[in-house]
């Protein structure tokens, strides 16, 4: 497997990676951790004229707070995510996330950044995003933009991501204290992608669940958020959680390969989803 030829560059900045993406035109392709890119690049199913390296661009992979938002450089690894001692005290379901991708040579090269610029819905990050309402900056020639993760997933690997943008960073409202979560995934093996997962944020009331937010993992095209489940949980006693993840596959479009038929893929969505409200309330 060999990739067709190609120019490669290096960009020491964001603003040289933006340069270079206006030199190349549409046949230009960055390059972060490789891990996306390269095997498609080997089948030939993208054959990029130009390839901008931005793995040393300088200011894009860092991790820190501000005003109540986690910020998370595009270039910062899965590693870097799973180690972050900011990241485990504000927001440990992130952490947890990006310590369960792949194995330790993915996450010690993937970044955080080409994971979601991929846009695979079978990605673990893609979908704990989605659930924690994350915006992304995007950079191109006109300036910086920013994009919610609700509108920056609009197909399968597609993304909001203009040819001439790079991803900057990420950034992650911090929960709400006292919060609970839980990331659920079903594999072959655990290096795999997700067959399903199901990622799930919950506020607690004195009543119960005052609010929920469940992202679904290669249940559709892009990544998803169980709506159904969250309105069934808005203001809800704990009791309700069984018949709230009962709903889980609805306004999904679940696959069939050869790992499992869509069938399958709906009830793993509604035990899994069942699974995670539960640890994610026994954090609370």
């Amino acid at each position: 497997m060999i990739p067709a030829a190609f120019e490669y560059r290096r960009a020491a900045s964001v603003d040289e990676a933006v340069a270079l993406l206006a030199e190349g035109g549409e046949d230009a392709n960055l390059l972060a951790g490789g891990h996306s890119l390269l095997p498609l690049m080997k089948l030939r199913l993208a054959r990029p004229s130009l390839l901008v390296d931005i793995d040393r661009a300088a200011g894009m992979r860092h991790i820190d707070e501000r005003d109540g938002t986690l910020a998370i450089g595009a270039l910062a690894r899965h590693q870097d995510l799973a180690t972050s001692d900011l990241l485990r005290a504000r927001c440990p379901l992130l952490a947890h996330a990006a310590s369960l991708v792949g194995d330790p040579q993915v996450r010690h090269r993937g970044t955080a950044g080409g994971s979601v610029a991929h846009a695979d819905p079978a990605s673990d990050l893609c979908a704990v995003l989605r659930c924690l309402d994350a915006r992304m900056v995007v950079q191109g020639p006109a300036g910086r933009r920013t994009v919610a993760a609700a509108d920056f997933f609009v197909g399968f690997l597609e993304s909001a991501l203009g040819a001439d943008e790079v991803l900057v960073e990420i950034l992650v409202p911090v929960p709400a204290a006292g919060h609970g979560w839980s990331y659920q995934k079903f594999t072959r093996r655990a290096i795999d992608w997700a067959i399903v997962g199901v990622a799930a944020v919950v506020e607690p009331s004195p009543e119960g669940i005052a609010r929920a937010a469940v992202g679904l993992v290669n249940m559709g095209p892009t990544p998803l958020r169980a709506a159904a489940v969250e309105a069934a949980l808005r203001g809800a006693p704990r009791t309700a959680v069984a018949a709230a993840a009962a709903r889980a596959p609805e306004g999904t479009e679940p696959a069939a390969d050869i790992h499992a038929d869509a069938e399958f893929r709906a009830h793993l969505a509604t035990v899994l989803t069942r699974r995670a409200l539960e640890e994610a309330l026994s954090r609370c």
